[in-house]
């Protein structure tokens, strides 16, 4: 049975190989292409190199660890809009933890934010199985941020955890690209 996280709450990762799952249903009529980004750090909560940013535009990290399966420009339909698969025993040893980051695509130009967006998630399933593991289902009000920081997966003590996060920003994809130490 999959364990219900809240903002903040933390479970231990039992398995190598999951899928990092997102979803969202869009309010607003017009066009919306959320997106996905999984920024692979070192201990200090850098980012490695460029090559371990995984998105749209870059769909695997150097270490072919971490794999973006491809862009859902509307988000439409049931499911998953977004996956990530993971293989833990392939990791870069060099990676202390992976943050999943959510923004809308030209938020900014579109006047978008998270407040046309309901029903966000981010779950965690064995690869393998296909069952769900763990799922955080973000219940705050959005209304203004144009990006989100669902979740991160970090080690600590040889165990690989996933903590639930939901911290809204109003900032744009190089934002996240500059606080976690690479230029834009």
């Amino acid at each position: 049975m999959a364990v219900n996280l809240v903002k903040g709450q933390r479970s231990n990762i039992e398995t190598n190989s999951f899928n990092v799952g997102l979803g969202w249903d869009i309010n607003s009529r017009g066009e919306s292409d959320l997106d996905v980004t999984a920024f692979m750090l070192d201990e200090s909560g850098n980012t490695i190199s460029e090559s371990f940013i995984v998105f749209y535009n870059q769909l695997e990290s150097a270490d072919k660890a971490v794999v973006h399966t491809g862009d859902n420009r509307t988000g439409d339909g049931d499911g998953d809009d977004e996956v990530i698969s993971v293989d833990i025993s392939k990791l870069d040893s060099r990676v202390d933890q992976i943050v999943f980051v959510v923004t809308i695509h030209e938020a900014e130009e579109r006047g978008q934010n998270f407040g046309q967006v309901r029903n966000s998630y981010i779950r965690i399933t064995d690869k393998k199985s296909n069952e769900e593991i763990m799922i955080y289902e973000l219940d705050e009000d959005y209304s203004v941020e144009k990006s989100i920081e669902f979740g991160r997966l970090y080690k600590r003590s040889g165990q690989w955890k996933f903590e639930a996060m939901g911290i809204g920003y109003m900032e744009d994809l190089g934002f996240f690209v500059q606080k976690y130490g690479l230029e834009v």
